[in-house]
């Protein structure tokens, strides 16, 4: 922001430009929106911010964000547990969860294999995976991280440990783009892609 702007509201503007997805104008313009909000507004803002942040934790089963011990899709009776979608982040969870379609349980890894960017196998949710497989009754594993190289990679990787469990692993079809996002995917692009899922 110009040098004319009072100091508070730059760095309100720059903490929103910190965030994934935001340019420094949209940045600007959510700094003045908050500008013109009442104080109990901002206040109310504030508070589901720190809320947030400080009650939601991962699900001590599945890896999903949630405010209790266990998610409500990993404690829900009616969902298939032989069955594992493994996902990059929570936001593919809602992405799935969209489609009504999917009655099995999740896991998410909380990122994807890239060693260029220090992310190895012990800084994903690998180790949990294999703790609930050995925990038995999981049957069928998908891979359903994202078609990028990184995604197969990881992919790749977490079928080479599963294979010799004697577990069906499979990797969704790419009926989604390569390079694609899961979260941006709709419902409809989502379901064929877990209907024609390949083993891997």
């Amino acid at each position: 922001m110009a040098d004319h702007n009072a100091l508070p509201l730059v760095i309100l503007a720059e903490k929103f430009a910190s965030l994934p997805g935001i340019g420094m104008k949209s940045a600007q313009r959510l700094a003045y929106h908050v500008m013109s909000m009442d104080r109990t507004q901002v206040e109310d803002f504030a508070q589901a911010l720190i809320n947030a942040k400080d009650n939601v934790h991962r699900c001590s089963v599945c890896q999903n964000l949630t405010e209790r011990e266990v998610c409500p899709i990993c404690s829900d009776d009616s969902r298939d547990k032989s069955v594992i979608c493994v996902v990059e982040s929570p936001k593919d969870v809602t992405a799935f969860e969209r489609t009504r379609e999917f009655g099995g349980v999740y896991h998410v890894l909380h990122g994807l294999l890239s060693p260029m960017d220090g992310i190895t196998p012990d800084k994903l949710r690998i180790k949990e995976l294999l703790a609930r497989i050995a925990d038995g009754g999981v049957e069928e594993v998908i891979m359903a991280t994202n078609p990028t190289v990184e995604g197969d990679a990881t992919a790749l990787y977490i079928a080479n440990l599963l294979k010799p469990l004697g577990l069906k692993v499979s990797r969704l079809a790419f009926g989604l783009p390569v390079g694609g996002i899961l979260e941006y995917a709709d419902e409809v692009t989502l379901y064929k892609a877990l209907e024609n899922r390949n083993d891997m």
